[in-house]
Protein backbone atom coordinates (compact mmCIF):
# COMPACT_ATOMS: atom_id res chain seq x y z
CA UNK A 1 0.00 0.00 0.00
CA UNK A 2 1.34 3.52 -1.10
CA UNK A 3 2.07 5.35 1.75
CA UNK A 4 4.47 7.91 0.69
CA UNK A 5 3.39 10.12 -1.98
CA UNK A 6 5.33 13.44 -3.42
CA UNK A 7 3.72 14.44 -6.22
CA UNK A 8 -0.25 14.91 -6.45
CA UNK A 9 -2.50 16.64 -8.72
CA UNK A 10 -5.23 18.77 -6.95
CA UNK A 11 -8.32 20.18 -7.85
CA UNK A 12 -9.60 23.15 -5.71
CA UNK A 13 -12.52 25.34 -5.82
CA UNK A 14 -12.93 27.67 -3.71
CA UNK A 15 -16.28 29.09 -2.07
CA UNK A 16 -18.88 31.43 -4.25
CA UNK A 17 -20.06 34.65 -2.78
CA UNK A 18 -23.49 34.98 -1.41
CA UNK A 19 -26.06 36.74 -3.50
CA UNK A 20 -27.47 40.18 -1.96
CA UNK A 21 -31.42 40.66 -1.29
CA UNK A 22 -33.76 43.30 -2.54
CA UNK A 23 -36.40 43.94 -0.09
CA UNK A 24 -38.78 46.63 0.78
CA UNK A 25 -39.09 47.44 4.74
CA UNK A 26 -42.53 46.44 5.54
CA UNK A 27 -44.10 48.01 8.72
CA UNK A 28 -48.05 48.90 9.27
CA UNK A 29 -48.75 52.41 7.97
CA UNK A 30 -45.72 52.35 6.02
CA UNK A 31 -46.07 50.31 2.80
CA UNK A 32 -42.98 51.59 1.49
CA UNK A 33 -40.34 52.07 4.23
CA UNK A 34 -37.13 51.58 2.14
CA UNK A 35 -34.65 48.89 1.31
CA UNK A 36 -33.49 46.88 3.79
CA UNK A 37 -31.93 44.34 1.57
CA UNK A 38 -28.65 42.51 3.38
CA UNK A 39 -25.10 41.89 1.78
CA UNK A 40 -24.40 37.87 0.85
CA UNK A 41 -21.12 36.40 2.31
CA UNK A 42 -18.09 35.86 1.22
CA UNK A 43 -17.05 32.89 -0.26
CA UNK A 44 -14.52 30.62 2.02
CA UNK A 45 -10.71 30.65 0.43
CA UNK A 46 -8.46 27.15 -0.38
CA UNK A 47 -5.50 27.98 1.86
CA UNK A 48 -2.38 25.71 1.84
CA UNK A 49 -0.29 25.91 5.08
CA UNK A 50 2.89 24.29 6.06
CA UNK A 51 3.04 21.66 8.96
CA UNK A 52 5.98 20.18 10.16
CA UNK A 53 3.76 17.01 11.23
CA UNK A 54 3.13 16.15 7.62
CA UNK A 55 5.54 14.57 5.67
CA UNK A 56 3.29 13.18 2.71
CA UNK A 57 1.23 14.11 0.25
CA UNK A 58 -0.76 10.66 0.43
CA UNK A 59 -3.81 12.54 1.99
CA UNK A 60 -4.21 14.44 -1.11
CA UNK A 61 -3.62 11.96 -3.44
CA UNK A 62 -6.42 9.75 -2.54
CA UNK A 63 -8.85 13.31 -2.17
CA UNK A 64 -7.69 15.44 -4.76
CA UNK A 65 -10.97 17.25 -4.90
CA UNK A 66 -10.95 19.79 -2.72
CA UNK A 67 -13.92 22.06 -2.13
CA UNK A 68 -14.34 25.48 0.60
CA UNK A 69 -17.88 26.48 1.50
CA UNK A 70 -20.25 29.33 0.04
CA UNK A 71 -21.38 32.49 1.56
CA UNK A 72 -24.56 32.28 2.69
CA UNK A 73 -27.52 35.08 0.30
CA UNK A 74 -28.04 38.44 2.62
CA UNK A 75 -31.61 38.58 3.77
CA UNK A 76 -34.28 41.41 4.51
CA UNK A 77 -33.97 43.58 7.75
CA UNK A 78 -30.61 44.44 6.64
CA UNK A 79 -28.91 41.29 7.54
CA UNK A 80 -26.14 40.35 5.89
CA UNK A 81 -25.44 36.48 5.27
CA UNK A 82 -22.67 34.32 6.77
CA UNK A 83 -18.98 34.11 5.45
CA UNK A 84 -18.13 30.72 3.96
CA UNK A 85 -15.32 28.87 5.89
CA UNK A 86 -11.74 29.28 4.92
CA UNK A 87 -10.96 25.58 3.81
CA UNK A 88 -7.26 25.13 5.39
CA UNK A 89 -4.94 22.17 4.17
CA UNK A 90 -1.92 21.48 6.00
CA UNK A 91 1.45 20.72 3.41
CA UNK A 92 4.78 19.33 4.28
CA UNK A 93 7.59 21.67 4.23
CA UNK A 94 9.36 22.40 1.45
CA UNK A 95 6.26 21.61 -1.36
CA UNK A 96 6.60 23.55 -4.51
CA UNK A 97 2.82 24.49 -5.53
CA UNK A 98 2.31 24.83 -9.78
CA UNK A 99 -0.23 25.85 -12.74
CA UNK A 100 -1.32 23.21 -15.36
CA UNK A 101 1.46 24.71 -17.45
CA UNK A 102 4.22 23.73 -15.08
CA UNK A 103 4.89 27.72 -13.79
CA UNK A 104 6.21 27.79 -10.05
CA UNK A 105 3.23 29.32 -8.04
CA UNK A 106 4.81 29.37 -4.71
CA UNK A 107 7.59 27.09 -2.71
CA UNK A 108 6.34 26.91 0.54
CA UNK A 109 9.33 26.69 2.90
CA UNK A 110 9.26 26.96 7.10
CA UNK A 111 6.43 26.09 9.56
CA UNK A 112 3.45 28.37 9.03
CA UNK A 113 4.22 29.38 5.54
CA UNK A 114 0.65 30.02 3.33
CA UNK A 115 -0.32 30.10 -0.26
CA UNK A 116 -3.90 30.84 -1.41
CA UNK A 117 -4.61 28.69 -4.02
CA UNK A 118 -8.07 29.38 -5.15
CA UNK A 119 -9.67 32.79 -3.65
CA UNK A 120 -13.51 33.36 -2.41
CA UNK A 121 -15.88 35.03 -3.94
CA UNK A 122 -17.12 38.66 -3.19
CA UNK A 123 -20.95 38.69 -1.94
CA UNK A 124 -23.45 40.54 -3.81
CA UNK A 125 -24.60 44.01 -1.92
CA UNK A 126 -28.04 43.86 -0.62
CA UNK A 127 -30.28 46.73 -2.27
CA UNK A 128 -30.03 48.92 0.73
CA UNK A 129 -26.45 49.17 -0.06
CA UNK A 130 -27.16 50.49 -3.48
CA UNK A 131 -29.61 53.24 -2.55
CA UNK A 132 -28.44 56.31 -3.08
CA UNK A 133 -29.75 60.04 -3.61
CA UNK A 134 -30.80 59.03 -6.96
CA UNK A 135 -31.96 55.74 -6.65
CA UNK A 136 -33.72 55.97 -3.30
CA UNK A 137 -34.92 52.04 -3.44
CA UNK A 138 -33.27 49.90 -5.85
CA UNK A 139 -35.39 46.70 -7.20
CA UNK A 140 -32.36 44.91 -7.71
CA UNK A 141 -29.07 43.74 -5.86
CA UNK A 142 -25.99 42.25 -6.90
CA UNK A 143 -25.47 38.87 -7.81
CA UNK A 144 -22.29 36.79 -5.75
CA UNK A 145 -18.60 35.93 -7.27
CA UNK A 146 -18.46 32.69 -8.47
CA UNK A 147 -15.36 31.47 -6.25
CA UNK A 148 -11.83 30.75 -8.15
CA UNK A 149 -11.17 27.11 -9.34
CA UNK A 150 -8.52 25.83 -10.84
CA UNK A 151 -6.04 22.90 -11.01
CA UNK A 152 -2.53 22.52 -9.05
CA UNK A 153 0.30 20.39 -8.92
CA UNK A 154 2.27 20.11 -5.30
CA UNK A 155 5.50 18.51 -5.40
CA UNK A 156 7.42 17.92 -2.45
CA UNK A 157 11.16 18.35 -2.18
CA UNK A 158 12.60 17.34 0.82
CA UNK A 159 14.21 19.81 2.46
CA UNK A 160 17.47 18.58 4.18
CA UNK A 161 21.31 20.01 4.42
CA UNK A 162 22.47 16.43 3.08
CA UNK A 163 21.69 14.08 0.84
CA UNK A 164 23.01 10.94 0.60
CA UNK A 165 23.36 9.28 -2.84
CA UNK A 166 24.53 6.31 -4.97
CA UNK A 167 23.63 2.44 -5.93
CA UNK A 168 20.69 0.38 -4.15
CA UNK A 169 21.96 -1.88 -1.54
CA UNK A 170 25.27 0.47 -1.25
CA UNK A 171 24.67 1.04 2.34
CA UNK A 172 22.70 4.45 2.20
CA UNK A 173 20.00 3.80 4.82
CA UNK A 174 22.24 1.71 7.21
CA UNK A 175 24.64 4.74 7.37
CA UNK A 176 21.32 7.41 8.36
CA UNK A 177 20.55 4.47 10.65
CA UNK A 178 23.60 4.94 12.51
CA UNK A 179 24.31 8.72 12.10
CA UNK A 180 20.70 9.28 13.20
CA UNK A 181 18.01 8.14 15.22
CA UNK A 182 16.17 7.22 12.21
CA UNK A 183 14.85 3.42 11.47
CA UNK A 184 14.48 3.31 7.67
CA UNK A 185 13.71 -0.71 6.47
CA UNK A 186 17.15 -2.37 5.94
CA UNK A 187 18.24 -5.82 3.63
CA UNK A 188 20.41 -6.98 0.95
CA UNK A 189 18.28 -6.63 -2.01
CA UNK A 190 18.48 -3.77 -4.68
CA UNK A 191 15.47 -1.36 -3.94
CA UNK A 192 14.98 -1.73 -0.60
CA UNK A 193 14.24 1.56 -0.07
CA UNK A 194 10.89 3.18 -1.61
CA UNK A 195 10.54 6.51 -0.36
CA UNK A 196 13.37 9.22 0.72
CA UNK A 197 14.61 8.55 5.05
CA UNK A 198 15.22 11.78 6.97
CA UNK A 199 17.57 11.85 9.98
CA UNK A 200 18.66 14.92 12.61
CA UNK A 201 22.35 14.50 13.00
CA UNK A 202 24.01 16.25 16.15
CA UNK A 203 27.73 16.98 15.39
CA UNK A 204 29.01 19.49 18.52
CA UNK A 205 27.12 22.53 18.37
CA UNK A 206 25.53 22.07 14.55
CA UNK A 207 22.32 20.05 14.39
CA UNK A 208 21.49 19.19 10.73
CA UNK A 209 19.48 16.84 8.39
CA UNK A 210 20.40 14.14 6.30
CA UNK A 211 18.12 12.45 3.45
CA UNK A 212 18.43 8.84 2.26
CA UNK A 213 17.28 9.75 -1.28
CA UNK A 214 16.76 6.19 -3.10
CA UNK A 215 16.89 4.58 -6.82
CA UNK A 216 19.46 6.01 -8.25
CA UNK A 217 20.89 3.61 -11.38
CA UNK A 218 22.35 4.33 -14.76
CA UNK A 219 19.42 6.18 -16.68
CA UNK A 220 17.65 7.44 -13.79
CA UNK A 221 17.15 11.17 -15.35
CA UNK A 222 15.40 9.85 -17.69
CA UNK A 223 13.11 7.96 -15.64
CA UNK A 224 14.52 4.55 -15.59
CA UNK A 225 14.10 2.75 -12.20
CA UNK A 226 12.81 5.25 -9.58
CA UNK A 227 15.30 7.78 -9.76
CA UNK A 228 13.74 10.52 -11.51
CA UNK A 229 11.02 10.20 -8.99
CA UNK A 230 13.18 11.14 -5.89
CA UNK A 231 15.98 13.18 -7.52
CA UNK A 232 13.84 16.42 -6.87
CA UNK A 233 14.27 15.49 -3.16
CA UNK A 234 18.59 16.49 -3.43
CA UNK A 235 17.61 19.79 -4.84
CA UNK A 236 17.33 22.04 -1.64
CA UNK A 237 20.51 20.09 0.11
CA UNK A 238 23.83 22.04 1.16
CA UNK A 239 26.18 19.14 0.09
CA UNK A 240 25.96 15.39 -1.55
CA UNK A 241 27.31 12.12 0.11
CA UNK A 242 27.98 9.72 -2.64
CA UNK A 243 27.79 6.56 -0.53
CA UNK A 244 30.61 3.55 -2.50
CA UNK A 245 29.78 0.00 -1.84
CA UNK A 246 33.71 -1.50 -1.25
CA UNK A 247 32.47 -5.15 -1.30
CA UNK A 248 30.18 -5.08 -4.06
CA UNK A 249 29.15 -8.69 -5.50
CA UNK A 250 28.68 -7.78 -8.85
CA UNK A 251 31.57 -8.22 -11.23
CA UNK A 252 30.62 -5.60 -13.60
CA UNK A 253 31.28 -3.01 -10.70
CA UNK A 254 33.39 -0.63 -9.18
CA UNK A 255 33.09 2.30 -6.82
CA UNK A 256 34.87 4.66 -9.02
CA UNK A 257 32.70 3.87 -12.23
CA UNK A 258 29.60 3.75 -9.59
CA UNK A 259 30.50 7.55 -8.82
CA UNK A 260 31.31 8.34 -12.39
CA UNK A 261 27.12 6.85 -13.32
CA UNK A 262 26.19 8.86 -10.61
CA UNK A 263 27.47 12.08 -11.67
CA UNK A 264 26.47 11.73 -15.20
CA UNK A 265 22.81 11.19 -13.47
CA UNK A 266 23.24 14.73 -11.74
CA UNK A 267 24.55 16.27 -14.20
CA UNK A 268 21.59 15.33 -16.90
CA UNK A 269 19.46 15.82 -14.17
CA UNK A 270 20.93 19.58 -13.75
CA UNK A 271 20.82 22.22 -11.05
CA UNK A 272 23.34 20.37 -8.41
CA UNK A 273 26.86 21.29 -10.11
CA UNK A 274 27.48 23.85 -7.18
CA UNK A 275 26.65 21.68 -4.17
CA UNK A 276 29.77 20.87 -2.57
CA UNK A 277 30.60 16.79 -2.60
CA UNK A 278 31.68 14.12 0.12
CA UNK A 279 32.85 10.36 -0.69
CA UNK A 280 32.22 7.77 2.08
CA UNK A 281 33.74 4.17 0.99
CA UNK A 282 31.04 2.25 2.58
CA UNK A 283 32.15 -1.67 4.32
CA UNK A 284 35.39 -1.23 4.53
CA UNK A 285 35.09 -3.66 7.77
CA UNK A 286 35.35 -6.49 5.09
CA UNK A 287 38.74 -7.37 4.10
CA UNK A 288 38.35 -7.00 0.59
CA UNK A 289 36.39 -3.61 1.03
CA UNK A 290 39.31 -2.28 3.21
CA UNK A 291 41.97 -3.16 0.63
CA UNK A 292 39.96 -1.41 -2.42
CA UNK A 293 39.40 1.69 -0.55
CA UNK A 294 42.93 2.17 0.22
CA UNK A 295 43.50 1.25 -3.36
CA UNK A 296 41.36 3.99 -4.88
CA UNK A 297 41.24 6.66 -2.21
CA UNK A 298 44.48 8.42 -3.96
CA UNK A 299 42.64 8.58 -7.00
CA UNK A 300 39.44 10.09 -5.90
CA UNK A 301 41.44 12.54 -3.93
CA UNK A 302 43.85 13.60 -7.15
CA UNK A 303 39.77 14.21 -8.23
CA UNK A 304 39.29 16.79 -5.42
CA UNK A 305 37.07 14.76 -3.19
CA UNK A 306 37.25 14.86 0.68
CA UNK A 307 37.40 10.90 1.32
CA UNK A 308 36.08 8.80 4.56
CA UNK A 309 36.38 5.39 4.77
CA UNK A 310 33.31 4.27 7.43
CA UNK A 311 31.48 0.78 8.41
CA UNK A 312 27.58 1.66 9.09
CA UNK A 313 28.07 -2.67 10.71
CA UNK A 314 30.75 -1.48 12.54
CA UNK A 315 30.54 2.02 13.64
CA UNK A 316 33.88 2.90 12.49
CA UNK A 317 34.59 6.42 11.30
CA UNK A 318 31.38 7.82 11.63
CA UNK A 319 32.47 11.03 13.72
CA UNK A 320 35.15 12.41 11.42
CA UNK A 321 32.16 12.01 8.89
CA UNK A 322 29.68 13.60 11.13
CA UNK A 323 31.88 16.71 11.84
CA UNK A 324 33.37 17.34 8.61
CA UNK A 325 29.57 17.34 7.48
CA UNK A 326 28.45 19.61 9.97
CA UNK A 327 31.45 21.90 9.13
CA UNK A 328 30.63 22.18 5.55
CA UNK A 329 26.85 22.56 6.48
CA UNK A 330 28.16 25.64 8.93
CA UNK A 331 30.40 27.32 6.01
CA UNK A 332 27.55 26.74 3.82
CA UNK A 333 24.66 28.49 6.23
CA UNK A 334 27.05 31.43 7.16
CA UNK A 335 27.47 32.29 3.72
CA UNK A 336 23.51 32.68 3.03
CA UNK A 337 22.44 36.00 2.98
CA UNK A 338 20.74 37.44 6.50
CA UNK A 339 17.20 37.29 5.88
CA UNK A 340 15.51 40.10 6.02
CA UNK A 341 11.89 40.74 7.33
CA UNK A 342 9.57 41.08 4.53
CA UNK A 343 8.44 44.73 3.39
CA UNK A 344 4.88 45.71 2.96
CA UNK A 345 5.58 46.77 -0.84
CA UNK A 346 2.57 49.60 -1.83
CA UNK A 347 3.12 49.84 -5.76
CA UNK A 348 0.00 52.70 -6.65
CA UNK A 349 -1.61 51.88 -9.94
CA UNK A 350 -0.32 54.50 -12.68
CA UNK A 351 -3.11 57.73 -12.99
CA UNK A 352 -3.19 56.66 -17.03
CA UNK A 353 -4.11 53.40 -15.99
CA UNK A 354 -8.00 52.01 -16.88
CA UNK A 355 -8.33 48.91 -15.69
CA UNK A 356 -9.99 47.29 -18.37
CA UNK A 357 -8.76 47.21 -22.30
CA UNK A 358 -10.75 46.93 -25.74
CA UNK A 359 -9.44 44.61 -28.30
CA UNK A 360 -10.48 44.48 -31.89
CA UNK A 361 -10.38 40.64 -33.15
CA UNK A 362 -10.40 39.48 -36.63
CA UNK A 363 -14.15 38.59 -37.16
CA UNK A 364 -15.22 42.71 -36.21
CA UNK A 365 -16.14 41.89 -32.31
CA UNK A 366 -14.90 44.04 -29.94
CA UNK A 367 -13.91 42.25 -26.61
CA UNK A 368 -13.33 43.89 -23.23
CA UNK A 369 -11.28 42.56 -20.69
CA UNK A 370 -10.54 43.87 -16.97
CA UNK A 371 -10.93 42.88 -13.59
CA UNK A 372 -14.14 44.94 -13.11
CA UNK A 373 -16.24 44.69 -15.65
CA UNK A 374 -15.92 41.34 -16.15
CA UNK A 375 -16.90 40.81 -12.25
CA UNK A 376 -19.37 43.42 -12.92
CA UNK A 377 -20.92 41.55 -15.16
CA UNK A 378 -21.22 38.44 -13.22
CA UNK A 379 -22.75 40.32 -10.59
CA UNK A 380 -25.89 41.30 -12.57
CA UNK A 381 -29.24 39.80 -13.15
CA UNK A 382 -29.94 40.22 -16.62
CA UNK A 383 -33.68 39.20 -16.23
CA UNK A 384 -33.66 42.62 -14.07
CA UNK A 385 -33.95 45.50 -16.24
CA UNK A 386 -33.16 48.07 -13.39
CA UNK A 387 -30.04 45.85 -12.57
CA UNK A 388 -29.04 45.75 -16.75
CA UNK A 389 -29.74 49.83 -16.48
CA UNK A 390 -27.24 50.30 -13.09
CA UNK A 391 -24.67 47.93 -14.96
CA UNK A 392 -24.59 50.10 -18.27
CA UNK A 393 -23.96 53.18 -15.80
CA UNK A 394 -21.11 51.52 -14.52
CA UNK A 395 -19.45 50.46 -17.38
CA UNK A 396 -19.95 54.28 -18.28
CA UNK A 397 -17.96 55.92 -15.73
CA UNK A 398 -15.47 53.53 -15.98
CA UNK A 399 -15.31 54.80 -19.40
CA UNK A 400 -15.67 51.81 -21.58
CA UNK A 401 -18.62 53.73 -23.95
CA UNK A 402 -15.79 55.50 -24.60
CA UNK A 403 -13.31 53.45 -25.32
CA UNK A 404 -15.44 51.69 -27.67
CA UNK A 405 -15.69 54.91 -29.60
CA UNK A 406 -12.10 55.41 -29.66
CA UNK A 407 -11.26 52.05 -31.00
CA UNK A 408 -13.96 52.64 -34.22
CA UNK A 409 -17.03 50.75 -32.67
CA UNK A 410 -20.38 52.21 -34.02
CA UNK A 411 -24.29 51.28 -33.56
CA UNK A 412 -25.00 47.79 -33.75
CA UNK A 413 -21.07 46.47 -33.51
CA UNK A 414 -20.98 43.21 -31.11
CA UNK A 415 -19.37 43.87 -28.04
CA UNK A 416 -17.98 41.09 -25.65
CA UNK A 417 -17.12 41.46 -22.36
CA UNK A 418 -14.74 38.31 -20.26
CA UNK A 419 -12.91 35.64 -22.33
CA UNK A 420 -14.08 33.31 -25.01
CA UNK A 421 -15.23 30.58 -23.02
CA UNK A 422 -17.78 32.77 -20.38
CA UNK A 423 -18.39 36.13 -21.99
CA UNK A 424 -21.72 38.44 -22.68
CA UNK A 425 -21.96 39.40 -25.78
CA UNK A 426 -24.59 42.30 -27.00
CA UNK A 427 -24.96 44.98 -29.71
CA UNK A 428 -23.76 48.45 -28.97
CA UNK A 429 -26.20 51.16 -28.83
CA UNK A 430 -24.04 54.44 -27.72
CA UNK A 431 -25.75 56.60 -25.55
CA UNK A 432 -28.97 54.38 -25.21
CA UNK A 433 -30.65 53.45 -21.55
CA UNK A 434 -29.62 49.24 -21.79
CA UNK A 435 -33.15 48.11 -21.65
CA UNK A 436 -33.62 50.49 -18.72
CA UNK A 437 -35.49 53.54 -19.91
CA UNK A 438 -39.12 52.38 -18.72
CA UNK A 439 -37.77 53.33 -14.81
CA UNK A 440 -36.90 56.48 -16.50
CA UNK A 441 -33.72 58.31 -17.19
CA UNK A 442 -30.70 56.16 -16.30
CA UNK A 443 -29.94 55.64 -12.83
CA UNK A 444 -32.99 56.88 -11.68
CA UNK A 445 -36.51 55.38 -10.79
CA UNK A 446 -39.84 56.99 -11.20
CA UNK A 447 -41.79 55.04 -8.77
CA UNK A 448 -39.93 57.78 -6.56
CA UNK A 449 -41.51 60.14 -8.24
CA UNK A 450 -44.71 59.26 -7.24
CA UNK A 451 -46.04 60.21 -3.40
CA UNK A 452 -46.86 57.33 -1.28
CA UNK A 453 -50.36 56.31 -0.97
CA UNK A 454 -50.96 57.45 2.48
CA UNK A 455 -48.99 60.70 1.87
CA UNK A 456 -51.69 61.18 -0.86
CA UNK A 457 -55.25 60.24 1.20
CA UNK A 458 -53.68 62.67 3.84
CA UNK A 459 -53.08 65.39 1.07
CA UNK A 460 -56.36 64.78 -0.39
CA UNK A 461 -58.21 65.19 3.19
CA UNK A 462 -56.34 68.14 4.04
CA UNK A 463 -57.46 70.16 0.48
CA UNK A 464 -61.07 69.10 1.04
CA UNK A 465 -60.85 70.37 4.74
CA UNK A 466 -59.25 73.87 3.21
CA UNK A 467 -61.96 73.78 0.47
CA UNK A 468 -64.57 73.42 2.95
CA UNK A 469 -63.26 75.72 5.49
CA UNK A 470 -62.98 78.46 2.70
CA UNK A 471 -66.48 78.30 1.94
CA UNK A 472 -67.31 78.29 5.50
CA UNK A 473 -65.46 82.00 5.69
CA UNK A 474 -66.96 83.23 2.54
CA UNK A 475 -70.55 82.33 3.56
CA UNK A 476 -72.18 85.64 4.50
CA UNK A 477 -75.73 85.26 6.29
CA UNK A 478 -76.74 88.40 5.85
CA UNK A 479 -76.74 88.83 2.29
Amino acid sequence: MTTFVDRVELHVAAGSGGHGCASVHREKFKPLGGPDGGNGGRGGDVILVVDQSVTTLLDYHHSPHRKATNGQPGAGDNRSGKDGTDLVLPVPDGTVVLDSQGNVLADLVGQGTTFVAGQGGRGGLGNAALASARRKAPGFALLGVPGEARDVVMELKTVADVALVGYPSAGKSSLISVLSAAKPKIADYPFTTLVPNLGVVTAGSTVYTIADVPGLIPGASQGKGLGLEFLRHVERCSVLVHVLDTATLESDRDPTSDLDVIEAELAQYGGLDDRPRVVVLNKVDIPDGKDLAEMIRPDLEARGYRVFEVSAVARTGLKELSFALAGIIAEARAAKPVEEATRIVIRPKAVDDTGFSVVREEDGLFRVRGEKPERWVRQTEFSNDEAVGYLADRLNRLGIEAALLKAGARSGDGVAIGPEENAVVFDWEPTVMAGAEMLGRRGEDHRLEAPRPATQRRRDRDAERDDVQREYNEFDPFK
